[in-house]
């Protein structure tokens, strides 16, 4: 009885230390931003390299319920994951861990491998990051046709924003707080700004059409929402409907920081006049301010540089097309799921070139095509209460980022294996080029 007991009790222990190592992939992989179909395919590679027989995984937003099961035990973990913080390298250095741990691995090894990516320092210093939202915040204020003094004064007011945000974060105060209020000083500073750049020699008064929302474009929920579509898409509706629910909880806590802003101001609709440009000088502007918004927008997902280039030059060559479209006349909505179906096609490319998850190559490219203009026009017809206008342009916002969504989950269907299975094993799905370049080199990192 008691050598029975001993092995009953071995192998739990066993398992324990393989289900634990298993939970904190996913843990680190939830907490990192990413969206349950990458955190339950990580989890079933390490689990298979472990020697977990079977593991059944549920994932929310900020929760993982898992099973694993082996040598006649089985164990079961709850874990709360704290509110994701984007973080593009934490999530490819734990793809790359994973796809290795699938050739074999133990939980010691496995554990110091994750210890390493959990203590690992942020690519870059507070004030790139900063500096990286104020460049997207500024070209992004010039693709909605603003001039050079709004461009100004939306990058400077992003980048006081930023800094609250960051900030604030600190504190550990609750997070629809400090995202109301970093809107609010991205916003405030870009009134004020545009009033005192205004007087400078070649100014003009401000058209806050064109750059009030752009100030505080760095807090759109990228990630959550765009993986809420990817995972509603799977019908993976635990996942899809709370990152849903976040995304929208997070944008409106924004909306009202900026709202507060506007109403003080008492702005008003007005009309954006196209930028007056040589057809050569526009297309170079465009080029450069897209790639801009993009690589600081990457920046800002503590991204890689490599694969944050990667990212604006696709971005890059979606949004001119997407531009283009638009000023021949095409429908808008149909411009943007076309122009991120072709973001997603190109970053399964590059992702496949130089190791990256998609998903970091993707989201940034997208923000950069938020509409920015109708978001505005809805948010003064509330504070105006023109309920007509504030619906009409609310749902053109709401059309275009659903166009947006629906565009990289086209993609994603079209060159991810996993996605032809309505419900993949993990384990053995095909392999992509780069998996199993990947796990033959066993090396410990991808060569830059």
């Amino acid at each position: 009885m008691s050598a029975t007991n001993d092995t009953t009790g071995g192998r739990d222990a066993a398992l324990a230390a393989k289900s634990d190592a298993v939970c904190r992939m996913g843990s680190l992989m939830l907490s990192a931003g990413t969206g349950s179909y990458r955190v339950k395919a990580a989890m079933g590679r390490t689990a298979a390299g472990l020697g977990i027989e079977q593991l059944e995984a549920q994932v929310s937003l900020n929760e993982i319920v898992a099973t694993t099961r082996a040598d006649g035990t089985f164990r079961t973990q709850v874990l709360e994951v704290p509110v994701p913080v984007v973080n593009a390298d934490r999530i490819g250095e734990l793809m790359r861990v994973s796809l290795r741990a699938e050739s074999g691995s133990t939980p010691a090894e496995l554990q110091s491998e994750l210890d390493a990516i959990e203590t690992r320092r942020p690519l870059y210093p507070l004030p790139v990051v900063v500096a990286g939202a104020a460049l997207a915040c500024a070209a992004f204020a010039f693709l909605n046709n603003g001039r050079w003094q709004e461009c100004v004064a939306a990058g400077l007011g992003a980048g006081l924003g930023k800094l609250v945000q960051l900030t604030l974060r600190r504190f550990r105060l609750n997070q629809l707080a400090i995202v109301a209020l970093a809107a609010a000083m991205a916003c405030l500073s870009y009134m004020l700004f545009a009033g005192l750049l205004q007087w400078l020699p070649g100014g003009v008064s401000p058209a806050h059409e064109a750059a009030f929302t752009s100030a505080m474009l760095f807090l759109v929920p990228g990630f959550p929402l765009l993986t809420a579509a990817l995972d509603l898409a799977r019908f993976d509706f635990t996942s899809g409907v709370s990152r849903l629910l976040y995304s929208a909880m997070i944008t409106l806590a924004a909306a009202l920081g900026g709202w507060v802003v506007a109403w003080g101001f008492g702005l008003t609709l007005g009309e954006i006049e196209p930028t007056a440009l040589p057809a050569w000088l526009l297309l170079g502007l465009r080029l450069g301010a897209s790639f801009a918004g993009v690589f600081g927008f990457a920046v800002t997902f503590n991204t890689p540089l490599r694969v944050a280039s990667a990212a604006a030059v696709i971005g890059t060559v979606a949004n001119l097309g997407r531009l283009a479209a638009v000023d021949a006349g095409w429908n808008t909505l149909l411009c943007a799921a076309a122009a991120t179906t072709v973001v997603g096609l190109l970053a399964g490319w590059a992702s496949q070139r130089i190791l990256a998850p998609r998903i970091i190559l993707s989201v940034p490219a997208v923000l950069i095509m938020v509409p920015g203009a109708s978001t505005y026009r809805a948010l003064v017809a509330m504070i105006n209460k023109d309920a007509l206008n504030a619906l009409t342009n609310g749902m053109t916002a709401v059309g275009i980022v659903v166009s947006l969504a629906a565009g990289l989950a086209v993609a994603r269907m079209i060159t991810d294996p996993a996605w032809i299975s309505a419900n993949p094993a993990w384990t053995r799905m095909p392999r992509t080029r780069a998996q199993r370049e990947l796990r033959r080199s066993g090396s410990r990192r991808p060569p830059e």
